[in-house]
């Protein structure tokens, strides 16, 4: 798909509204769980928070042609049943025709800037709850990250169950994805132990004056089943990234047997698997569904 860039770059500059025609054109999913009734959603919102680093190289998901390649790959591949990502790459997949029949998630909070001092102030900077329903999409995912001793964590929050609200009211699933986290050496970091995970989600489940269409984005962390005890919300697993591969896909697998998740989604480990292999990554993904 890289050679097709230029066209891309065509219809940007010479017929912008060829972006929404493509949207109306778009075939949606029947249901955001597939026709297995468990959801494959590949994740590729990094790049709009600066985080575009895989591994060792610190700029990987930021040649947008290759992401491209990758992302229709992946997308080709049976049993995946949506994406989620921001508005310029929803709508490049928009304009090379490969979301017919998938599910797909607008990501709505990308102003807590990797790296950055005002990182924990995740402002909602990508998309709104009126341009996810205007363009036939399924849902809005937004970054929760609580930092206890920040005072900005509290507009992060406010702005989440605001956007819990505003998709509730339009039938759409808030894909709520919390971490507890805190400053360590200038840098936020998410505390992944069991005891965490469950603080987050009870505070996650509480966001909003309903709680019927929202979801919650959760890593694999120990004890799964102790940590999911917390909420019957939906649960979708997160992918982050992977450093040892077989043993993710296990802790996937043990995960997708408890009775709240719904499936995963992952975007780094099978967008740039070590070996290259996208194709192969997520059918081994899809196989543990």
């Amino acid at each position: 798909m890289a050679d097709r860039v230029p066209e891309i770059v065509r219809a940007r500059v010479g017929n912008p509204e060829a972006i929404a025609e493509a949207a109306a054109r778009r075939v949606p999913a029947a249901s955001p769980l597939g026709e297995t009734g468990r959801a494959m959603i590949i994740a590729a919102d990094h790049p709009a928070r600066g985080a575009n680093a895989v591994g060792n190289d610190p700029l990987a998901m930021a040649d947008r042609g290759e992401l491209l390649d990758r992302l229709c790959v992946a997308l080709s591949r049976p049993g995946v049943t949506g994406v989620l990502g921001t508005a310029d790459i929803v709508e490049d997949l928009l304009l090379l025709g490969v979301l017919d029949g998938k599910s797909v998630f607008g990501s709505m909070n990308r102003g807590g800037v990797a790296g950055s001092s005002f990182e924990i102030d995740d402002r909602f900077t990508g998309y709104d709850a009126a341009t996810i329903a205007a363009m036939g999409f399924d849902g809005g995912k937004m970054l929760t990250r609580i930092a206890l001793e920040d005072p900005a964590t509290a507009a992060t929050l406010e702005g989440c169950a605001r956007a819990v609200n505003d998709l509730a009211d339009r039938g759409l699933i808030a894909m709520v994805e919390p971490f507890l986290s805190r400053w360590v050496d200038g840098r936020i970091r998410n505390d992944l132990s069991p005891e965490a995970v469950i603080t987050s989600i009870t505070i996650a489940a509480g966001l909003g004056r309903r709680s019927a269409y929202t979801w919650l984005k959760l890593p694999v962390v120990d004890d799964m089943e102790r940590v999911l005890a917390a909420s019957t919300l939906p649960v979708l697993l997160l992918g982050g990234e992977v450093t040892d591969a077989d043993a993710a896909f296990a802790a996937w697998q043990k995960a997708l047997s408890l009775p709240t998740v719904q499936g995963l989604v992952v975007g780094r480990s099978l967008l740039y698997p070590a070996d290259g292999d996208v194709a192969g990554a997520v059918d081994k993904a899809v196989s543990l569904l």
